[in-house]
């Protein structure tokens, strides 16, 4: 098992190595660091462009080939990832908005997860009874809204709450406040300001999981070893917790160890109506400021985070399927 872990984590690094080196080229064709100069007053000379952006290996003067190295080199030597056309060390900016983003979205995905497992398995084992048919309506509804719109009606709501508590219980903006200090005043503020945001994500996303359980689980139902299970006189529960939940469990917890890095660096929408400094909104604005080392550092982070998603996968196949451990 470790060995084929070692090779499958080799292969992945590789293949990181790889995408992000292709990716930095694919900015240089997309993106222009010169474009923050234009409609400055006063404008800018061309001196003063060349001046500014050389430094910072961002200018278009110096052979692509040796902006490569430069950049290559520095992350080898030195895991110097660059700066902004601004200025700013993208390695500080990941660093700090990285862990912005876990505080959301990791907590997010749990209680997701959970959820959908959870709903999927009581429907299932309800198959077209009353519980079944109000939870596929509800999953259904939850599946459809926008994002946007979940976390508006959420803010609106969490205002109303404020206003009739006559104190404020839920903080609409921020991942944190400032000058909140003690271990207890700043657990609360985080919660305070996780709730909202962790909400929206949660009722967006727990409706996919629930259908693929709930499909997954219904197969499962009506195999064979399920039915030898009941037959040695185990109930339909039973059953179900201790061997057909176990192997619908496998693809779904695949598909949740891949999708981390989408809603990691996915998480646009809500990070910008709830004005969290994560790693979605820092995407955003290193596109619109045309920051192709950011750009490229992003897309590394979510190849590293695919990777990590698939080894989480691998180990979780081998924990829940017996035969995976014996091959």
């Amino acid at each position: 098992m470790i060995k084929y872990l070692l090779r499958r984590l080799f292969g992945w690094l590789l293949m990181i190595v790889v995408a992000t080196n292709i990716t930095y080229f694919l900015a240089w064709g997309f993106l222009d660091p010169r474009s923050n100069f234009v409609g400055r007053r006063p404008p800018a000379t061309e001196e003063q462009i060349v001046q500014t952006l050389t430094p910072r290996n961002l200018s278009d003067t110096v052979p692509l080939a040796e902006r490569w190295w430069n950049w290559f080199s520095g992350i080898i030597f030195r895991w110097d990832w660059g700066v902004s056309p601004v200025g700013q060390s993208v390695n500080d900016q990941v660093a700090y908005r990285m862990w912005v983003s876990a505080e959301l979205v990791l907590g997010a995905t749990i209680i997701t997860t959970i959820l959908g497992i959870a709903i999927g398995v009581y429907t299932a084992s309800r198959q077209y009874k009353l519980a079944d048919r109000i939870g596929q309506a509800t999953s259904i509804i939850t599946m459809n809204i926008n994002i946007v719109v979940a976390a508006l009606g959420i803010v609106l709501l969490a205002i109303n709450i404020n206003d009739l508590a006559g104190f404020r219980i839920f903080y609409v903006t921020g991942s944190s406040s400032k000058g909140v200090t003690g271990f207890f005043p700043v657990l609360i503020d985080a919660l305070q300001h996780l709730i909202l945001p962790t909400i929206a994500l949660v009722l967006v996303g727990y409706a996919s999981i629930h259908f693929l359980q709930r499909s997954l689980l219904l197969d499962n139902i009506n195999a064979d070893y399920v039915r030898t299970a009941r037959a040695k006189g185990l109930t339909k529960q039973q059953a179900i917790r201790k061997h057909a939940l176990r192997t619908s469990l496998i693809p779904v917890a695949t598909q949740v160890a891949f999708t981390i890095p989408a809603v990691f660096t996915g998480a646009i929408l809500t990070e910008t109506i709830f004005a969290w400094n994560g790693m979605g909104r820092y995407f955003i604005d290193a596109l619109s400021k045309n920051d192709i080392h950011a750009t490229v550092a992003i897309a590394a982070f979510g190849a590293v985070l695919t990777a990590i998603g698939a080894i989480l996968a691998d180990i979780t196949v081998v924990v829940l399927d017996p035969r995976v451990r014996v091959s």
